[in-house]
């Protein structure tokens, strides 16, 4: 994180947040909060459990229900008795009816479902099954695990009644050996696995995915790569015993980091393009997911890749957690990940402590996708990324997630391994990131100032008056504080010819240091500082993005859901790049509001500038700088 911000106001964060969260947190199945922010996590539909709750996936009926599989228990995640589950919704994930087990409590672990629905209507559940009750599993490090629930045998059981129920009897998926089965300390003779990844259908046949494990030991999973198993009669084969599977790709070595990357490859997801390419997107432990593309149904695989926005360009940021993309209907994609580098630990503490690979999962984002021609085919451009779900409290964790798409409306599923929910996401949100590849509209609403370009840019202004961040509840009985959610953006052209630190951008401070200063910084950067008298934070833009000597777009947000800063430079969000984990910072959630001055100073560099009371989205942001590019 940034220095800026200073030890006492992230204690002052984790604090504020922890105890608004304390208050707000749901029981299960309650009505939605009030908070007035659809992205607040709180808003979304509480989909039951025994407890913990892990892969809430959905598939829509034919009977047009929505049916949910989760693996569940009244323990922890790994404990005894966890098994999995389905529940069916027909009111679009607002009630669910009561739980089906599609496994006993007191069976085997059985753990990790996905759903394939198969055109005649017929639905399969696939999922791991400690058939053999091993008790423990050997570390790589002599130690063991007592946790058994990425192990044994991959089975199905299927419903041919919408989910009501399901067969009684399972089956096993036989799964090709790979070179790290017989690499591990049981030397192929017990294999290690689980899945997270939606099955797809492609042409007619089905594919799925596979999660190998090579290595049992620090951070759980020490070494993983991906495989796939393929049937070419499950679409139409009502007789589960005469059910094909063929596991892929071609050979005994799965999908794995790129050359140079660590032992970690896992959760891999699988989209289609129009051309019949498969694109699959995992997470490691390098700060960056891999990519691959196959042109012949999973057999080959191009070789691994880290993830970039375009075809040749700048990485996408991702640590150790699930990072899924979905077809969508209009032939666009979708993408849940956490845009920041993560950090990965040799040798993380048994409480732990200090840095964690699997932290930071809060908030989530999106960006979408879009199929674009390459010399080697097919391939996929990313947008900028857009705040999709967050919580106050940044310690709490929100993954496996699922898309929905019904009625022309976007629904995603998350899970804090505790509470499941449903969450419709905004109209404006999903439409703004499909649109951002060709947007150059600029932002009307909510804007309190305006000077625009190609006029003499005066050295003052009169200031708006920014909103409110929070203040005092009158009608809560102790008068506390009330979060208003609200939160502006500072739009502007600038040209700089020199990035020499302490120039004042722009600045609403009084004499007491109340108001907004943007200015250059000691690094070279563009750094917002806000103070309300009683507290000051700032952030900062990435290293190297603001050029000298021709003009730069600057979008400086202050995102009051979320409490977050962000920069998008030129189009392009910070995210950090190669000198910190983070592109975007936290602010305090105690700071009131930073008004200052009644007039704003504007250094000579700026040729254009636009304030918004309220948060421009990173869509709206790049729209702007479409429209005032030259």
């Amino acid at each position: 994180m940034n220095t800026h911000i200073t030890s006492i106001l992230i204690g002052a964060l984790c604090s504020a947040a922890i105890t608004v969260i304390g208050a707000e947190q749901p029981k299960k199945n309650a009505p939605p909060s009030a908070i007035p922010d659809p992205r607040h996590i709180s808003n979304g539909w509480n989909i039951p459990s025994e407890g913990y709750a892990d892969q809430p996936y959905i598939v829509k009926t034919d009977d047009g229900a929505w049916l949910c599989v989760m693996t569940t228990g009244v323990g922890v995640e790994g404990a005894g008795g966890q098994h999995v589950v389905s529940m069916r919704s027909t009111d679009k994930g607002r009630t669910w009816e009561k739980i089906v087990s599609i496994e006993p409590t007191d069976g085997p672990e059985a753990s990790y479902a996905v759903l394939l629905k198969v055109p005649y209507g017929r639905i399969y559940a696939f999922y791991n099954h400690n058939t053999d009750r091993v008790p423990e599993v050997k570390r790589e490090d002599k130690g063991v695990y007592k946790r058994v629930d990425s192990l044994g045998h991959y089975v199905f059981k299927y419903s041919d009644d919408h989910g009501r129920t399901w067969s009684a009897k399972r089956y096993d998926v036989p799964l090709r050996e790979f070179e790290c089965d017989r690499n591990n300390v049981y030397g192929g003779k017990l294999r290690f696995f689980w899945n997270v990844g939606r099955p797809l259908i492609l042409g007619d046949a089905a594919v799925m995915v596979m999660h190998k494990v090579g290595a049992m030991g620090n951070g759980f999973f020490a070494q993983s790569e991906g495989a796939f198993f393929k049937s070419k009669n499950i679409l139409t084969e009502r007789d589960p015993e005469k059910i094909t599977f063929e596991t892929l790709p071609d050979g005994d070595i799965g999908l794995r980091t790129p050359a140079g990357g660590g032992r970690v490859a896992e959760e891999q997801s699988i989209v289609k393009l129009s051309d019949g390419s498969l694109y699959c997107v995992y997470r490691t432990v390098d700060g960056w997911p891999t990519i691959a593309y196959s042109r012949d149904g999973g057999h080959k695989w191009t070789p691994p890749a880290y993830k970039t926005y375009t075809p040749g360009g700048r990485r996408v940021k991702h640590p150790r957690a699930a990072n899924f993309a979905w077809n969508c209907s209009n032939g666009k994609l979708l993408y849940w990940f956490h845009n920041h580098g993560g950090v990965f630990v040799g040798k993380m503490s048994a409480d732990w402590g200090g840095a964690n690979p699997y932290d930071d999962r809060n908030p989530a984002w999106l960006m979408a996708g879009r199929e674009v021609d390459t010399p080697q085919g097919k391939c996929i451009q990313w947008s900028q990324p857009e705040i999709v779900l967050y919580d106050d409290d940044p310690y709490i964790r929100m993954s496996y997630p699922d898309l929905v798409e019904d009625g022309g409306k976007f629904y995603v599923t998350e899970t804090q391994k505790n509470v499941g929910r449903v969450h419709e996401i905004p109209a404006a949100l999903v439409n703004g990131l499909f649109n951002q590849f060709s947007s150059k509209t600029v932002a009307t609403n909510s804007l309190s100032l305006n000077l625009p370009a190609g006029k003499p840019m005066p050295k003052e202004a009169p200031m708006p008056k920014l909103p409110v961040l929070n203040f005092r509840d009158t009608k809560r009985a102790d008068h506390g504080c009330k979060d208003a959610r609200a939160g502006f953006s500072l739009d502007l052209w600038l040209q700089l010819d020199s990035l020499k630190p302490g120039q004042a951008i722009l600045d609403s401070r009084d004499e007491s240091g109340k108001g907004i200063l943007v200015s250059t910084t000691d690094a070279g950067t563009i750094q917002i500082a806000l103070n309300d008298g009683r507290s000051e934070s700032s952030w900062d833009s990435d290293k190297g993005v603001v050029k000298l000597g021709k003009p730069q777009h600057v979008v400086i947000t202050v995102d009051g859901g979320p409490k977050i800063i962000t920069f998008v430079v030129n189009g392009v969000l910070c995210d950090g790049g190669d000198e910190r984990q983070f592109g975007w910072g936290r602010f305090s959630p105690n700071l009131r509001t930073p008004t200052g001055a009644a007039t704003l100073k504007i250094a000579p560099a700026v040729r254009s500038l636009r304030i918004y009371n309220r948060a421009l989205r990173t869509s709206e942001a790049i729209g702007n700088f479409r429209a005032g590019k030259k």
